[in-house]
């Protein structure tokens, strides 16, 4: 009993050295994570890159990354509080191109590109959102006088980690496939628009892990210590290199690889 009247003590302590503050913040309403194998993706080239595919005998993918992706958010219709959300990555795959035996490759850029949908709960809202620092914007639908009020989408955010190279392969190509439409910045990025292989194509299979998030922008009282204040001031001085190197820890797992136990 002592115990418990000496813990109820210390919380009351606890709470009174907090003062409460009321902050304007996305709160997370549910969330998911993913392991995805995406297999045998088709990686789209320029006209020039394409040409030395097709006269190819052996590619090699060097690299893959998320060059950038775009996520669409929609409400279920028969469903309330959920919603669809709607992702498409844009993979640069970096490849290396061998068209004869003994001669060096060469390395070319392309895209390559996967879209999935996963349902979430977002909840309902119903208020519109207006701030002094973001321009007016006018929703479209509300010229339609026989719609009702829809309400506000909640805010989707998906992260992803670096993806992973799985497989790749060199095939003919039977049935052309249709070129996977990209943004105009993917486009410029890689040099180019692209085209549908017609001899050859690159495919490959890529491991992602991603999580994707669907959050409101909501009210809420939370307990605060104090103001963020710096702890340390800020160094300005030039260190010896030879010095600053000395500092770092031998790097041992880079020369003695753990095990697996």
């Amino acid at each position: 009993m002592s115990e418990t009247i000496v813990d109820a003590a210390q919380a009351a302590e606890n709470d009174a050295a907090f003062d409460p503050v009321c902050l304007d913040v996305p709160r997370i309403y549910d969330s998911c994570g993913a392991k995805d194998c995406l297999r045998d993706l088709t990686v789209f080239f320029t006209q020039e890159n394409q040409e030395l595919i097709n006269t190819a005998t052996t590619v090699r993918v060097t690299r893959v990354s998320v060059l950038t992706a775009t996520v669409d958010v929609d409400a279920m219709a028969f469903n309330r509080g959920y919603y669809s959300v709607d992702e498409t990555y844009y993979f640069l795959c970096c490849c290396e191109v061998f068209t004869a035996a003994g001669a060096l490759p060469s390395t070319v850029m392309g895209i390559a590109v996967s879209t999935k949908r996963v349902v979430l709960y977002g909840s309902d809202g119903s208020a519109k959102r207006f701030s002094s620092n973001t321009p007016a914007v006018i929703d479209p639908t509300e010229a339609d006088c026989c719609q009702g009020f829809g309400g506000s989408l909640p805010v989707a955010n998906v992260q992803v980690s670096a993806p992973m190279a799985l497989a790749a392969s060199l095939v003919p190509v039977t049935t052309p496939p249709i070129v996977s439409f990209v943004p105009e910045n993917v486009t410029t990025f890689i040099g180019g628009d692209l085209v549908a292989p017609d001899t050859q194509q690159v495919t490959v299979t890529v491991g992602l892990f991603s999580i994707t998030t669907l959050s409101r922008e909501v009210q809420l009282m939370l307990p605060s210590y104090d103001f963020c204040m710096p702890r340390k001031e800020c160094d300005d001085r030039d260190e010896d290199p030879c010095e600053a190197f000395s500092k770092i820890e031998f790097p041992s797992e880079s020369f003695f690889p753990q095990s697996a136990s």
